[in-house]
C-alpha cells in the first residue's frame, strides 16, 4: 500500500476540528461534515461529493497480524462497508488519486473522530450542503415526499433510505428542524441522503413550488378523510407528513382553501393504544403504496426508475 500520514496523539489539529463537525453551528461555519463508514463513503464519492479528508482507523489495514502502527485484531467488512486486504489498498489510492487527503490513525487517535463507541473503521471529511428548492430539478412524473418541521435526523435519515428504496423523485425538508447534513442522518440513510434529490426550503416557498408544478399535495393526518390505499399516491403528487408532535402547520390549509393547491388528507388505521404511526414509519406505507400503484399502471410489472439498481415490483 502507498504509505499515508499517520497520527497517533489524540490533541492533533485536524482531528479535532474534523470532531467539531458532530456539532451544527461547525458544519455551517465549515460546510463540512463528517462521512461514518465505508459505504457511506463510497456512495457519497460516487454521487460526486468532494471528500476532503479520510480517517482510517490502522486496524482496518490488517492483513496477517500486523499493521501501520501496531496491535492486533481485525475489521469485520461486513460490518464497516470496507474492502480488506489487497481491495483496500485499491480503494484507498483510487481515493488519494482524486486529491483526498487519507490518514492512517491509531485506535485511541480515532475514537476522537468516531461516532460514539462505534467505529466503521474510517471517517471522511466531505464538503456538502443540500440545495434550496429553487434549484432543485426532479422527475415531474414521480412522487415526491415533504417532510414538514421533522427533528430526529434518525428519522430524516430513515425517510431518505425508503425515498431511495422506493424510487420516489426526491424529498423535500420544509422547515426542518435537523441538518440534513448531520452525520446522524446520513448514517442513518446509509448513504442515500448522497443520492435522493433533496432540497430544503420553508413552508411558504414548499407550497408555492407545489402550486406551481401542478403538485397534488397528499397529507397524512390522524384525522385524514380518506384511507391511505384509496388515494391516487401516484403519478404527480407530493405526499406530505408532519411532525410527530404537531403535525402539517395551517398554511397547508389555508392555501387549499385560497384553492392554490389541491389537498387531501389520508389516514392510516390505528388498532391499539398508540395514536399514530412513527413519522418513518408511515413514509414507508405511503411510499411503497405509491409504487404499488406505479407497478399497477405499468403495462408490465417492470417500473422504470432512473438509476441502476430499480427492481421489479410484483402488484
Amino acid at each position: 500500500m502507498n504509505p499515508h500520514e499517520i497520527i497517533t496523539s489524540t490533541a492533533n489539529p485536524r482531528l479535532r476540528q474534523a470532531a467539531r463537525l458532530r456539532d451544527a453551528d461547525a458544519r455551517r461555519e465549515t460546510g463540512l461534515t463528517l462521512v461514518d463508514g465505508g459505504r457511506e463513503i463510497r456512495r457519497a464519492l460516487a454521487a460526486g461529493v468532494s471528500m476532503v479528508q479520510l480517517f482510517v482507523d490502522e486496524t482496518a489495514l490488517r492483513v496477517t497480524g500486523r499493521s501501520a502502527v501496531g496491535g492486533d485484531g481485525a475489521h469485520d467488512p461486513h460490518a464497516t462497508g470496507m474492502p480488506t486486504g489487497a481491495e483496500l489498498d485499491c480503494w484507498l489510492m483510487e481515493i488519494a488519486a482524486s486529491g483526498t487527503a487519507i490518514a492512517v490513525l491509531s485506535p485511541k487517535a480515532f475514537e476522537k473522530v468516531a461516532f460514539g463507541s462505534r467505529n466503521e473503521g474510517c471517517v471522511g471529511v466531505a464538503r456538502f450542503s443540500v440545495p434550496a428548492l429553487g434549484d432543485w430539478r426532479v422527475d415531474p412524473h414521480r412522487p415526491v415526499m415533504i417532510l414538514e418541521g421533522v427533528e430526529k435526523p434518525g428519522n430524516l435519515g430513515a425517510i431518505l433510505r425508503t425515498a431511495d428504496a422506493a424510487g420516489l423523485a426526491g424529498v423535500i425538508s420544509c422547515d426542518g428542524r435537523t441538518d440534513p447534513a448531520n452525520p446522524a442522518v446520513i448514517r442513518a440513510s446509509l448513504g442515500a441522503v448522497f443520492s435522493v434529490p433533496l432540497a430544503t426550503a420553508g413552508a411558504a416557498e414548499t407550497i408555492g413550488w407545489c402550486a406551481s408544478s401542478g403538485r397534488r399535495v397528499i397529507a397524512a393526518r390522524p384525522g385524514g378523510t380518506t384511507p391511505w390505499h384509496t388515494a391516487t399516491l401516484a403519478g404527480q403528487t407530493a405526499l406530505l407528513l408532519g411532525s410527530e408532535a404537531h403535525g402539517i402547520s395551517p398554511a397547508w390549509q389555508e392555501a387549499a382553501d385560497s384553492g392554490r393547491i389541491r389537498l387531501e388528507s389520508v389516514h392510516l388505521p390505528m388498532h391499539g393504544a398508540a395514536d399514530s404511526l412513527n413519522v418513518s414509519a408511515t413514509a414507508a406505507v405511503l411510499a411503497y403504496e405509491s409504487l404499488r400503484q406505479s407497478a399497477l399502471a405499468q403495462p408490465s410489472t417492470t417500473i422504470p426508475l432512473p438509476r441502476s439498481h430499480a427492481r421489479e415490483v410484483q402488484p
